[in-house]
């Protein structure tokens, strides 16, 4: 029985300390133990790849995510599946854009997303998600807010040896050097949010 209370006692604290930490809209950055992490690592020049957006039901705090199938995990066990459990979280600095009918509006499109195919070859097209796409379109569809400016695959470090491999396993000789893309470093480095933690 104190076992249980004991238990119990941690997940309040735990529940608590993220409330006070982190709130709806949020998005959060970490490393992914997994081949494909390393190249999206290495061709944005940054440590993150994979993000995600936090929601809370019924005060537990969840984040939204393209994984496959696009769907949601608990914030706790997100981030334990991080290189390290390292994260990073970012928030809008001009809160006032997201008030509550615009927050429900982005959780309904991130939600509306749920079940879709992990688009592992990123196109920009809405049949498949990838990560920072979910995040990118959430924000973009459901508030009209731009995080960040969208770039061609040819503008990446597509020259090392980890993204030419994963390339041509996967497009073979008709690489799509014009899709427009977004990735996690762009959303992490844009102007229009700041760091939480």
């Amino acid at each position: 029985m104190k076992l249980v209370t004991s238990l119990l006692l941690l997940l309040l604290f735990s529940c608590q300390n993220y409330a006070q930490k982190f709130k709806d809209g949020d998005i959060i950055f970490q490393s992914s133990p997994s081949r494909q992490s390393a190249a999206i690592e290495e061709a944005t020049n940054s440590p993150y790849s994979h993000c995600g957006i936090i929601f809370y039901e019924n005060g537990v705090p969840y984040v939204y995510e393209a994984v496959q199938p696009v769907g949601k995990r608990s914030l706790e066990d997100w981030i334990e599946s991080g290189v390290n459990e390292m994260y990073v979280i970012k928030r809008l600095i001009d809160s006032t854009l997201l008030g509550p009918v615009e927050m429900q509006s982005l959780k309904n499109f991130a939600f509306s997303q749920f079940g879709k195919n992990y688009d592992g070859v990123f196109n920009w097209s809405d049949k498949e998600m990838y990560c920072s796409e979910l995040v990118y379109k959430s924000f973009w569809n459901a508030c009209h807010i731009k995080l960040a400016n969208l770039l061609p695959l040819r503008d990446f470090n597509i020259d090392g040896p980890i993204v030419r491999k994963i390339m041509k396993e996967r497009y073979g000789n008709e690489i799509p050097y014009d899709e427009p893309m977004v990735s996690p470093e762009q959303l992490f480095n844009s102007s229009r949010l700041m760091t939480i933690n």
